[in-house]
């Protein structure tokens, strides 16, 4: 049976979390999040939101040992497995990324997942702060 893109980020979205971005912004008040654009280099160039790490969908899977809160650590296996168990959230331009990127987290054992709804865009319009 073929899927379309929609109903596979519609099969993701009824397995993963996902927060507003209200929600999102008091989270990154206290810089404690891990927080990762899932975007492609160019969208995150454009505009990004503060604290945000970028490692595009297609990468993330095999850049997420490099994440700050992991390469300070002097064992990196340790790290990622504390990691795996702080919330991460993720963003992309509309929410279809983030919440397949959430799913793949989830299925690499990692916890606490959110998806951002509406992505970038929603923060935008919502009128939150932006960086170039």
């Amino acid at each position: 049976m073929i899927k379309s893109s929609q109903q596979l980020v519609a099969e993701a979205k009824a397995q993963i979390r996902e927060v507003t971005v209200q929600q999102l912004a008091t989270v990154l008040q206290n810089h404690q999040a891990i927080f990762i654009d899932v975007r492609e280099p160019d969208e995150f160039q454009q505009g990004r939101v503060d604290h945000a790490v970028n490692y595009p969908r297609g990468m993330l899977e095999m850049k997420i040992h490099q994440h700050p809160a992991v390469a300070a650590h002097c064992d990196a296996a340790v790290a990622l497995t504390e990691i795996a168990a702080q919330p991460v959230y993720l963003m992309c331009r509309s929410g279809a990324r983030s919440a397949l990127a959430a799913l793949s987290l989830q299925q690499m054992g990692f916890s606490q997942v959110f998806s951002v709804a509406g992505g970038y865009q929603a923060w935008v319009d919502a009128g939150y702060p932006t960086e170039q």
